[in-house]
């Protein structure tokens, strides 16, 4: 595994299902994110064959808190006694105060969203490690960049942008592969989407996010999953999504699609009914009218042949 530039000084690593990227040079750079538990060893590695032996970063961004973004963090800062940065909002579920909003397996269509209630929803806690991103917008130890308040997808979701060359760090906001689906994560077929569905508590925060980075007019997407993408295509795309963002991305039925979590800096403060119980009470009434259905015309059958 290693680091693969994709422009002026910022590269990314796939680990499993999602990304983690580097920014900067061997005179200083920066993580964003910190993958899945377990690829601590492979991201120190990386980062020494791209900047040199025992390099180590200024600093770790994290664009939110997701297990997915923050599951090798306490292993790597063992060794990188490096200071985390995240966007205010995002504090709570990394300071062990509130949860995430619990996912929601009903929307995305695919394996990965009905898998999702087996997934972490923290919080994890970095104690004094982590500290709030500059309320002026710079990124810490990133000159020439700046953080983008992009929430929906979590309360605190940020992306990252370079005005110079329009290259956007765009976390869980927009991702490029279909990341609900176990198969499009496998194949890493490049696909423009919003946030993944099932993890995703805001949703008209969501498509203003999408919409905020669209008129960005980006040279290129490392996104938080999927492959780097670049060029006019990938633009029309994001144009297209932005516009058509609810009838594309918005689900029409679920925990959160007509109304959000709410949370503050406390965490998470009110929760919309959880929808899964009720349609399974459905879907097993249903079941078990058919089933008296078919045994009534058993029994009809029988009576008739006999």
């Amino acid at each position: 595994m290693a680091f693969i530039e994709v422009a002026r000084g910022v590269a990314f690593m796939r680990c499993a299902m999602v990304n983690v990227m580097a920014i900067g040079d061997p005179s200083g750079w920066v993580l964003v994110d910190a993958a899945l538990g377990g690829y601590a060893p492979s991201i120190r590695a990386a980062a020494e064959a791209r900047f040199g032996a025992g390099a180590r970063p200024a600093a770790i961004v994290l664009t939110h808190g997701h297990f997915d973004h923050v599951g090798s963090l306490d292993d790597l800062l063992e060794t990188w006694d490096v200071p985390v940065f995240a966007h205010r909002l995002e504090l709570p579920y990394l300071t062990g105060r509130s949860p995430y909003p619990p996912p929601d397996p009903l929307v995305g269509r695919g394996s990965m969203a009905l898998l999702s209630r087996l997934f972490p929803r923290g919080p994890i806690d970095l104690g004094g490690r982590v500290r709030m991103l500059p309320a002026d917008g710079t990124v810490p130890e990133a000159a020439g960049w700046r953080w983008i308040h992009t929430p929906g997808h979590t309360p605190g979701h940020v992306s990252l942008f370079r005005d110079a060359d329009r290259t956007l760090v765009s976390g869980d906001a927009v991702i490029t592969t279909k990341q609900e689906s176990m198969t499009a994560v496998i194949m890493q077929r490049y696909e423009l989407h919003g946030p993944p569905a099932y993890f995703t508590s805001d949703w008209t925060s969501a498509r203003q996010s999408v919409r905020t980075l669209a008129a960005l007019a980006p040279s290129v997407i490392v996104a938080g999953h999927g492959q780097p993408w670049s060029g006019e295509a990938m633009r029309e795309r994001l144009y297209v999504l932005a516009d058509q963002f609810d009838a594309v991305e918005r689900p029409h039925f679920g925990r959160y699609a007509a109304q959000p979590a709410i949370a503050d800096e406390s965490g998470v403060l009110v929760l919309p009914r959880d929808t899964l119980p009720k349609l399974l009470a459905g879907l097993g009434a249903m079941a078990a009218t058919a089933g008296l259905i078919w045994t009534a015309r058993t029994a009809a059958r029988r009576r008739m042949a006999a």
